[in-house]
């Protein structure tokens, strides 16, 4: 018997993002910019820079959570 096993993915870099989502590249640096997007819990940068973005609390924001810093 075969078990199925799932992928959880946490957090991804914008261009997966994007494509999982919809958004632009633009829409996504420009909810960063304009703080609707928190670092720390919506996104967090890498050490080298790159941002990830964090798809559990990308869905609570969609689903009208509010983000506690």
């Amino acid at each position: 018997m075969m078990g199925s096993t799932g992928l959880h993915v946490h957090l991804v870099l914008i261009p997966v993002f994007c494509t999982l989502t919809g958004y632009t590249d633009k829409a996504v640096r420009r909810k960063i910019e304009d703080g609707i997007w928190v670092e720390g819990v919506h996104y967090r940068r890498a050490p080298d820079g790159h941002i990830n973005m964090n798809m559990q609390e990308y869905y609570k924001w969609v689903e009208g959570v509010r983000a506690t810093a």
